[in-house]
């Protein structure tokens, strides 16, 4: 009996480890994809300026908006879009076209919460709750890209104040991941492997195609089912946190969303778990807001482990751009949830346009089709 207990519960310890080990895996994963992204992107385009060029399409900023949000929102996965648009900014996008990319997965990553208030549409005050935890994310984001592209455009602020934090995390002009070289000799013999193999087989501009449709696939698949081990391992005790710090204050309640985003990595699953829970009564709207609004931030942490990956002589830009998305939520934070007169701005709305929203289900379709295919889609005919 002694040796069947033990078993057991070597067999259990044995069960609990195994999903850990396999996050790490995933997460080496994502590193190697986002390397070969970048390194498949630059080969295939003839080179850093080559692939610069490509992308002349999207110096205008608001194609560069619509480009990061349209790709969320049918993605449904803004760690994959961003980690794929570190990897695209190491091979020569410039820094420039992608910051308003990144202010478009913020407005495209909303979809998802969206999607998942949608659920009740049958049971009117339910839904109505629902929708306005999630349209109150929605406008938060939008309400930070209304504020923050013009500024970027005037002062380009985000760039600048990256670009000072790069430097001091590479050590002033030194092209080294300095602390985190590390990362780069882990990451390095698996991208040149894959990259000597292509080489071989397909010479020219297809094999830089392949290779970064590869590193696309391994993002994609990663990032899958990092979510979902996440997910099982730490939701239930997502739940659990929730209960304790949403009631905690705004700034409890911040930090709860950042953290819990961190641990599941995901902004879109931190966000859904609450749309229930205030559709049915158990928040209110004015608990749940500043809670989403520390997911945006506690959902950057998957760039910057993309960026730490990187090698060569953009490897300081993807950091970069990693760093604009962690600055443009925080600033977001600070400055729209930071001023008394700004906070109330996207809660009311959302209130608001719930109200409506549960009378009129058209503005419902109306509000999903709209803001995330119809009205970008419209801009690119325009701007083109």
């Amino acid at each position: 009996m002694q040796a069947t207990s033990a078993s057991v519960e070597n067999r259990a310890v044995t069960n609990s480890f195994l999903p850990w080990l396999a996050v790490l895996g995933l997460v080496y994963t994502l590193l190697v994809a986002v390397g070969l992204i970048g390194d498949g992107f630059k080969w295939a385009a003839g080179g850093e300026d080559g692939a610069a060029a490509l992308f002349e399409f999207a110096t205008n900023p608001f194609m560069g908006l619509i480009v990061g949000t349209m790709a969320t929102a049918m993605v449904q996965s803004s760690s994959t879009v961003t980690s794929i648009t570190v990897g695209l900014v190491a091979a020569g996008l410039p820094v420039s076209t992608a910051i308003p990319m990144i202010m478009g997965i913020n407005i495209g990553t909303t979809m998802t919460s969206t999607l998942v208030s949608l659920g009740s549409m049958g049971k009117r005050n339910v839904f109505r709750r629902s929708f306005s935890a999630a349209t109150a994310h929605g406008f938060f984001n939008l309400f930070a890209v209304v504020l923050f592209l013009p500024l970027e455009m005037a002062t380009g602020f985000l760039a600048k104040s990256s670009d000072y934090l790069t430097d001091l995390l590479y050590g002033g002009s030194s092209t080294n991941m300095g602390g985190f070289d590390f990362i780069k000799p882990l990451i390095k013999p698996v991208t040149n492997a894959f990259s000597n193999v292509a080489e071989s087989v397909l010479p020219g501009m297809s094999g830089g195609i392949v290779l970064a449709l590869i590193g696309l696939a391994l993002t994609f698949m990663s990032i899958s089912l990092l979510g979902k081990i996440l997910k099982q391992q730490m939701v239930g005790r997502a739940k659990d946190l929730m209960h304790k710090a949403i009631g905690s204050g705004s700034v409890g309640s911040i930090a709860s969303g950042g953290l819990i985003t961190f641990l599941v990595q995901s902004s879109s699953t931190t966000t859904s778990l609450v749309i229930p829970l205030v559709g049915s009564g158990v928040f209110r709207l004015k608990d749940i807001y500043p809670f989403t609004l520390g997911a945006n931030i506690g959902t950057c942490i998957t760039a910057l482990l993309a960026a730490f990956s990187l090698s060569g002589p953009m490897a300081a830009a993807g950091l970069q751009i990693a760093l604009v998305h962690l600055l443009f939520n925080v600033s977001g934070v600070l400055l729209i949830y930071g001023v008394p007169a700004l906070r109330g701005i996207p809660y009311h709305a959302a209130r608001r346009f719930a109200q409506i929203a549960s009378r009129r289900k058209s503005v419902v379709f109306g509000y999903v089709f709209g803001v995330f295919f119809i009205v970008p889609g419209l801009l690119i005919l325009l701007t083109s």
